[in-house]
């Protein structure tokens, strides 16, 4: 593929000028277009205000004529009823007239002073029932301000007759001073609107009474849809605190200006977005096999910096790349490896089925999320450790086409944590000849007790031998405690020799209480040397799989522990206490003792490793206790004696888990 010159600085310029004033003229264009669109819209939404406002206007101003003239009518019907000679038949004839000529009224009532029915009509269903179950209230009120005014008065609307709403008017009849009855015309809200308000205004708008908790009474239109906007004047009287509410709806006139300046202002768009096109593909072609080139040259320089082998292998296991890393690592090239197929060159002959085992598992999708270790062969036939992490490879589509695999030459971490151990095992030795050490003169003298014993019951012996006619039953229980006392010293002994000699850790089942006495034997020629008295709380337990010079060199390092934590006190308070509880699942030993305590400035240090309060410690007594128990699968730890009743001191607690196997 032959790379095409790119354009120089002044071409480039060029080019750029060229484009760009075509855009910025679209620009101006659309800007234009906008403006233009904005304006007109807001000319149009003017317009529509002002004409709402006058129907509105308008609408109120008919309503309230013809209730006004209703108010007349009424009012002169009050007159008549006084000074007519028949006021039955009057009003029956004006009231009929009414009811005929007022299709907003639905009734006409005449009430005494009681507020009690006269005569209504139409009187086939007296509306008083309608009023006592929902607007009684609104009714006498509006009687009762009637009545103190002197004047007409609407009632506040109420709901009725099926959710209808109402308005009441009373007139008050007046003789001289004198009230001699009312006036009742009830409006329905809902009559009101169908009758007063024109079918030409209903097609454009649509008007509503409400209050001013927004409650509806009545409402009227003939069209539906999105409403533009709206506009409220009050309606009081009839209601008190009622309002007109009229909304206009959006209609579908000049949507041609609008549909044409949509269509110029895509068309600009489209021609923008394909100068924008035009533009970048120009670009993109003169940089597109250098950008070809750096990258393949980023890649190759990235794989060739690797430390870490990179393997990739399709979904039937054959080897489809690797990066120079794992060549080096295995020695082989990548032509050799390339399209390989298990078994691979670099797997060891000898654990062939265990490593085709974890391949057929990672095809599965089976692969430890963590990793895993494998032992592979170089071309040579060095042998080396990996770690390898597998994942899923992903093609640019998303679709999974094999799997990438991470391997780590883990060879001399391996070999660094072997000698790791072995140091571990050799400061485990040490410190064991570092604690018999410490015991050297208190087992020495403990030693010496059955010698100056076999020396005294020899010279007695001797002396009996010495003696004429000495019976060999004189003699026979002198020689059996020599016996004893040769028993316990060479007990003595080979309890130091087991001690102290280095061995590989070996856990084999042993019982805790045996592990127990064997650190009390020990430990309790110094202890009665220093006026310690130890109490053992052991009860009858199963078989643990330990190791048991292990354990004892911990019990034995804690114990020593806490009698140098109690060497300040007073005798009475020298007192050391092992327990041992079974649970569930694990044994919990505690060292107890008395002592000083710990400090909290060195609680987060206590267990690490030559960290030490004593002026001749190592600083590794308990960093090494902490790793034999964590080596057994338990823990250490160590918490205040709070239950002493010196105020004082440390409780040591590490379990063992319960197995026997």
């Amino acid at each position: 593929m032959t790379t095409q010159p790119l354009p120089g600085p002044g071409s480039s310029r060029r080019l750029r000028l060229l484009l760009a004033l075509p855009k910025f003229g679209i620009v101006l264009l659309v800007i234009a277009l906008i403006a233009l669109l904005w304006l007109l819209q807001r000319n149009e939404v003017e317009e529509e205000r002002t004409a709402l406002i006058k129907d509105v206007l308008w609408l109120e101003q008919n309503l309230r004529f013809h209730l006004n003239g209703s108010e007349d009518h009424l009012q002169q019907l009050a007159v008549d009823l006084v000074q007519q000679p028949e006021p039955s038949r009057t009003f029956r004839l004006r009231a009929a007239h009414m009811l005929k000529n007022t299709p907003e009224i639905s009734q006409i009532l005449w009430l005494d002073a009681t507020q009690r029915v006269i005569d209504a009509l139409p009187s086939s269903t007296l509306p008083d029932q309608e009023i006592e179950a929902f607007g009684l209230a609104y009714s006498r009120q509006a009687f009762d301000l009637a009545k103190q005014f002197g004047k007409q008065t609407y009632s506040e609307p109420f709901f009725a007759d099926g959710k209808r709403a109402f308005v009441e008017l009373m007139t008050p009849i007046f003789e001289g001073r004198q009230l001699k009855g009312m006036l009742a015309a009830v409006f329905p809200l809902d009559t009101l609107l169908s009758s007063q308000v024109p079918w030409w205004f209903t097609q454009k708008y649509k008007v509503v009474i409400i209050d001013d908790n927004d409650i509806q009474y009545a409402t009227k239109t003939s069209v539906e849809g999105n409403s533009a906007q709206s506009y409220e004047i009050p309606f009081d009287p009839p209601g008190r605190g009622l309002k007109l509410r009229v909304t206009s709806y959006q209609s579908g006139e000049n949507m041609l200006p609008r549909i044409l300046s949509t269509a110029i202002i895509l068309l600009a768009g489209g021609v923008f977005w394909s100068l924008w096109l035009v533009r970048d593909l120009m670009r993109k072609r003169t940089r597109a096999e250098e950008a070809l080139r750096g990258e393949h040259a980023f890649r190759t320089a990235m794989e060739d910096s690797l430390t870490v082998g990179m393997r990739a292998r399709d979904l039937d296991g054959k080897v489809i790349y690797v990066n120079p890393a794992f060549c080096r690592m295995t020695g082989f090239d990548s032509d050799e490896l390339v399209g390989t197929t298990p078994p691979m060159p670099y797997w060891i002959p000898e654990q062939i089925d265990e490593t085709f085992a974890m391949h057929q598992a990672v095809l599965a999708g089976m692969a430890p999320p963590d990793g895993f270790e494998m032992t592979f062969q170089r071309k040579s036939g060095e042998h080396f450790h990996a770690l390898v992490y597998e994942a899923k490879l992903i093609d640019g589509n998303g679709k999974h086409t094999g799997w990438m695999a991470s391997v780590l030459d883990i060879t001399e971490r391996k070999h660094a944590e072997e000698l790791a151990r072995q140091q571990q095992a050799q400061l485990q030795f040490t410190s064991r000849l570092v604690t018999m050490g410490e015991m050297a003169s208190t087992l020495a003298h403990e030693i010496n007790q059955p010698l100056a014993a076999i020396a005294s019951y020899n010279a007695g012996c001797l002396n009996l031998l010495a003696r004429p006619g000495c019976a060999t039953d004189d003699i026979k229980p002198a020689l059996e405690k020599i016996g004893a006392q040769a028993q316990r010293a060479g007990k003595i002994i080979r309890r130091v020799h087991d001690f102290v000699r280095k061995s590989e850790p070996k856990r084999a089942p042993c019982s805790l209480k045996d592990v127990v006495d064997d650190c009390l034997g020990f430990i309790e020629a110094d202890a009665r040397k220093h006026r310690i008295r130890i109490e053992t709380h052991i009860p009858d337990l199963p078989p643990i799989l330990a190791d048991r010079l292990m354990l004892e060199q911990v019990l034995l390092n804690l114990m020593r522990n806490g009698m140098e934590a109690m060497s300040g006190n007073e005798e009475a308070d020298r007192l050391l206490s092992v327990r041992v509880e079974q649970g569930a699942h694990e044994l919990s030993v505690c060292v107890v003792d008395q002592g000083c305590g710990i400090a909290p400035e060195n609680r987060d240090k206590l267990f690490t490793a030559f960290f030490t309060t004593k002026q001749d410690g190592m600083g590794i007594g308990l960093s090494i206790c902490r790793s034999i128990v964590e080596f057994h699968r338990g823990r250490l730890w160590a918490d205040n004696n709070t239950n002493s009743y010196t105020g004082r001191g440390t409780i040591f607690t590490f379990t063992l888990p319960l197995e026997t196997s």
